[in-house]
């Protein structure tokens, strides 16, 4: 099975006298100091169905084709830098995080339950998933959610399931508030190295003797043997205290209230974080064929890698709207990190070698890399926000590093928001900054396993990003564009190695999403143009679409979606997968893109269920063969699939 997950939530309002929510509402947390931002609750039926394909991350998606295993966003503004578990990135939208832990709070407990599957006996795929929460009083709240994610793969050799749990709640009094959640995820991906020739794809009658047809399970792969086992999880506990004055408050003529008007809070967050990471290939001949390099045994791989983090931030927030002076927040926080890494390797025994053959051993060429670390680092910060105007809010949250491998680092973002009254309606426009110099994650400096060792001295990298967004609602238009000057960026080279470009790259990029709506028909589109200007570095797509046609009606009481959905890339010099390492890699492959990934599918909603039915990729065949998302790895070809979730919510 897959994937299980829990989240239970606590509120606490984010600044003095927030206005009250709707009885049933969500939100999530943002870092630093665990303020909160209002969140849709997952129980639309529309495009219910396309959630469940790999393309489901963005129209331009370099993945190995399997659902819930590695994938690479080849969009580049909606990308996150190397983390400190570098392995955790390519599975990054398969598993919770900070940012994605919905917290929940309503009057009556709540039940969001799915399942969705499609394939046969060889190449099925199963997603169950299941979000409880409920009020224990005004004060209390708990919840649990489970994800199971599991599919053989429509290749040989490319299982995966994922299985994630969790915990979280919360206490909401009048000086004393808290939340917390808790998850652990654990990820299995076999690892095929991709097919052994394209011509199975692109034309199956030169390499099966005139058989035009091929059965994609039957493609023979690069690896046979090979695996990845991911597993982590996070703790994180925020709490805040509350100092103030009470404030007496007529409800009628007899009736008098008191209550605490906020002034000051205390805030402590505990986040503990780890991450465990182990690769296998039992294959002792593909062990020495499919690398360049072998260290330390050459009939069998099994790497380790682990890690742990444990964060504490203290600070002190002046809150907004207290009084009618106190027009902005104001807060001061400091943030001590502990980091623990750990690498293990299987080494093998010694073998006499014959007179005239050669060890199949490459030589160590950094013996004196570190198997383990352990790091120190203080910060410093401080965040100014405005989150209770009418007309206008920002943001801004500058961070200095003091001590360990982050003395040095500057972290400063920022955003502004408006909105503009026009034509009888509102306008809203927003812009944002952001300036970092950061530096590169251990991982990235020093590594040791079975195939790959490097020691390296990268600088920090530095980056620089401005943009802003404007949204139309009466023409349903929203346009974003931006750009980023990259300074010592990092990425992996040919050779699947780090490496850091010593100049400046720059990336500009804009997205229009544009919907036309009239009566019954519908018709979104998503539109990114990109550019790059050094594509051995950071190589991108120019264009990146996403299509979504569709006519909306009812029978009787049932609401039907009936639609196509198209996602697009143009062709670019490619990125590949390695699987020793869990990384992306720049490469000199053949370029790919150029293709359109369609699904014709129709979702449904009768009372509280959401069901679907979908025929992913219907338009193989149909539209050219060379469907690749990275060299040697197929999209998924043609598939039907349906799936059922039940809302018992309030």
């Amino acid at each position: 099975m897959a994937a299980f997950m829990a989240a239970i939530g606590f509120a606490f309002p984010a600044a003095a006298r927030q206005p009250q929510l709707a009885p049933s509402y969500s939100w999530k947390l943002l870092p630093p100091l665990g303020l909160r931002e209002p969140a849709e609750m997952d129980t639309l039926y529309t495009n219910y169905s396309l959630r469940f394909v790999p393309q489901t991350v963005s129209p331009a998606y370099a993945a190995t084709g399997n659902y819930c295993a590695e994938g690479y966003n080849m969009i580049y503004f909606e990308r996150k830098p190397v983390s400190d578990f570098m392995f955790r990135d390519a599975i990054a939208h398969w598993v919770p995080d900070e940012e994605k832990i919905r917290f929940f709070n309503t009057r009556i407990p709540m039940t969001l339950m799915g399942y969705s599957f499609g394939g046969g006996k060889e190449n099925g795929q199963d997603d169950l998933s299941l979000v409880f929460s409920g009020n224990a009083n005004k004060r209390l709240q708990f919840g649990v959610l489970l994800d199971y994610l599991y599919s053989k793969g429509m290749y040989a050799n490319q299982a995966a399931k994922d299985l994630t749990w969790g915990l979280s709640g919360s206490y909401i009094g009048e000086r004393f508030e808290a939340q917390a959640y808790g998850y652990h995820f654990a990820l299995t991906a076999l690892e095929n190295g991709g097919i052994t020739d394209d011509l199975y794809i692109t034309d199956p009658a030169e390499v099966q003797g005139g058989q035009t047809s091929v059965e994609a399970k039957q493609i023979p792969t690069r690896l046979t043997a090979a695996q990845n086992r991911i597993t982590g999880g996070e703790f994180y506990v925020n709490g805040r205290y509350k100092l103030g004055f009470y404030e007496e408050e007529q409800i009628n003529d007899t009736t008098t209230v008191k209550h605490l008007v906020p002034v000051t809070s205390i805030i402590w967050t505990l986040k503990y974080r780890e991450g465990r990471r182990r690769f296998k290939n039992n294959n002792a001949t593909q062990n020495l064929e499919f690398w360049d390099n072998t260290y330390f045994n050459p009939t069998l791989t099994n790497d380790l890698q682990s890690y742990w983090s444990l964060r504490n931030t203290v600070g002190v927030s002046l809150l907004e709207g207290f009084n009618k002076y106190a027009k902005a927040g104001l807060s001061a926080y400091a943030t001590h990190e502990i980091r623990s890494y750990r690498m293990e390797t299987l080494v093998g025994e010694p073998v006499e070698i014959p007179e005239g053959e050669t060890n199949p051993l490459s030589p160590n060429p950094f013996p004196s890399v570190r198997d383990h670390e352990k790091q120190n680092m203080l910060w410093v910060g401080a965040q100014l926000t405005k989150q209770q105007g009418r007309i206008l809010n920002y943001d801004v949250t500058g961070e200095l590093g003091l001590v360990g491998p982050a003395a040095g680092e500057i972290k400063v973002d920022g955003g502004i928001t408006t909105r503009i009254p026009l034509f009888g309606d509102t306008v809203n426009v927003a812009a944002n900054g952001k300036f970092t110099n950061l530096s590169a994650p251990w991982l990235m400096q020093h590594y040791l396993s079975n195939h790959f060792i490097w020691d390296n001295d990268f600088s920090k990298t530095r980056t620089f990003r401005a943009g802003g967004e404007i949204s139309i609602p009466w023409t349903w238009t929203r346009l974003s564009a931006g750009v980023e000057n990259i300074q010592n960026a990092l990425y992996f080279d040919g050779q699947a190695l780090p490496r850091q470009f010593g100049g400046s790259v720059q990336v500009f990029s804009a997205t229009l999403r544009q919907d036309l709506h009239a009566g019954c028909f519908h018709w979104e589109n998503r539109i990114t143009y990109q550019t790059s200007s050094n594509q051995d570095v950071i190589p991108l797509p120019q264009l990146a679409v996403n299509s979504n046609m569709y006519v909306t009606f009812r029978v009787a009481t049932l609401r039907i979606q009936f639609g196509l959905d198209c996602d697009y890339f143009t062709r670019y010099k490619p990125v590949s997968y390695q699987p020793a390492t869990m990384q992306f890699y720049n490469t000199d492959g053949p370029w790919i893109g150029n293709y359109p990934f369609m699904s014709l599918y129709v979702n449904c909603r009768l009372s509280k269920t959401r069901f679907y039915l979908m025929m992913s990729h219907i338009n193989q065949g149909l539209t050219g063969d060379n469907y690749f998302s990275m060299p040697h790895y197929p999209m998924n070809p043609r598939r039907f699939q349906l799936g059922l979730s039940v809302d018992f919510a309030n």
